[in-house]
């Protein structure tokens, strides 16, 4: 059965790569939707050689009930029309599961030798694709276009923020936010107060408006897992710094004040402790549950994108430790199950 965030529970989605072949992927997330969570998002990486969205359709056409979605597209290398297109089509194959999550682009980018969509840029492409997916016509480069086909249903556009110009910028023009803040109370509340003053500034009602926080998850004995502040993602960027440096302004407003010039590696035992728990899910299954379920009582936080601890080489593992954890202990100790 599929877990439901009733009144006072929390859903539970989960990061999936496309690290195996693509059917192999599509049965991964049916076994995500047997064991109850209740959504997928898939990375929207070209340089992977697999594409986001034909996995995703054929996700959708396999399941009955999970939510679905690229964590995260962009309006680079995707013309919004195009993105517009995807997203109705796999609302036409999965209606009421589909959202569309859009950032302004990280390492497909990159590997596309383009450079990141400015905050002007997603903003124009946030209003274009949300104007499509109405039925309305929409201009982009003051060139006119309308999709001939829409979702005749609610379709939420989505921003995926990691820093406080993006959260202003998810409450201003967006139907929500997946946000990457940690689940310190602190943090959360100067996150909220970022996407309520977007929102009131286009005189929206930021009660309207989707939460989803992106929390990083390590399962493992707390001795090895406390260990993940002080690696690197890869040569050149600490993982304390991916996506980006914004982790470190969540982590101050946690009262975890670390130096610009900072050296991971010299990180203490308590200093890592105090790092995981204010910005994710680092430890034993139990442990795991007991500080979700604090988040979720200290600050209302209710539906969740759990993202795997990797690192740039490891990223394309699929999250079997993960979604076993959530099966056994995670799952069944949350409000709602």
């Amino acid at each position: 059965m599929l877990y439901e965030a009733r009144m006072g529970g929390v859903r539970v989605d989960i990061r999936v790569p496309v690290g195996r072949p693509i059917p192999e992927v599509v049965e991964f997330i049916h076994w995500c939707e047997a064991v109850g969570l209740h959504g997928v998002g898939i990375h929207d990486h070209h340089h992977s050689g697999r594409d986001a969205y034909v996995s995703l359709a054929l996700a959708a056409a396999r399941t009955q009930q999970i939510s679905l979605y690229p964590v995260t597209s962009n309006t680079v290398t995707r013309h919004p029309l195009v993105l517009a297109a995807l997203a109705n089509s796999l609302h036409e194959v999965a209606p009421g599961r589909v959202s569309l999550t859009l950032a302004p682009g990280y390492l497909s980018v990159e590997f596309a030798g383009r450079r990141r969509a400015s905050l002007k840029k997603l903003r124009d492409d946030v209003i274009v694709i949300r104007r499509l997916l109405q039925g309305q016509e929409a201009s982009s480069d003051k060139v006119p276009m309308r999709l001939r086909n829409w979702p005749r249903s609610p379709l939420p556009v989505l921003l995926t923020a990691s820093g406080p110009r993006l959260l202003e910028l998810a409450g201003e023009v967006a139907d929500g936010v997946l946000m990457l803040v940690g689940l310190d109370p602190r943090s959360i509340t100067a996150a909220r107060g970022h996407l309520r003053a977007g929102a009131e500034r286009a005189g929206r009602d930021p009660k309207e408006l989707q939460e989803i926080f992106i929390v990083p998850i390590a399962i493992g004995e707390r001795s090895e897992v406390r260990n993940w502040p002080r690696r690197q993602f890869r040569e050149g960027q600490h993982w304390l710094e991916y996506p980006s440096r914004s982790n470190l302004y969540w982590l101050r407003k946690a009262c975890i004040n670390l130096p610009e010039d900072m050296e991971p590696s010299g990180i203490s035992d308590a200093l890592a402790d105090q790092i995981c728990d204010a910005f994710g899910l680092f430890g034993e299954p139990e442990c795991c549950a007991e500080r979700l379920i604090r988040a979720y009582e200290e600050s209302g936080v209710r539906h969740v994108f759990l993202f795997p601890a990797h690192t740039f080489d490891s990223g394309y593992e699929m999250p079997r430790k993960e979604i076993e954890a959530f099966d056994r202990v995670i799952g069944p100790r949350l409000p709602g199950r």
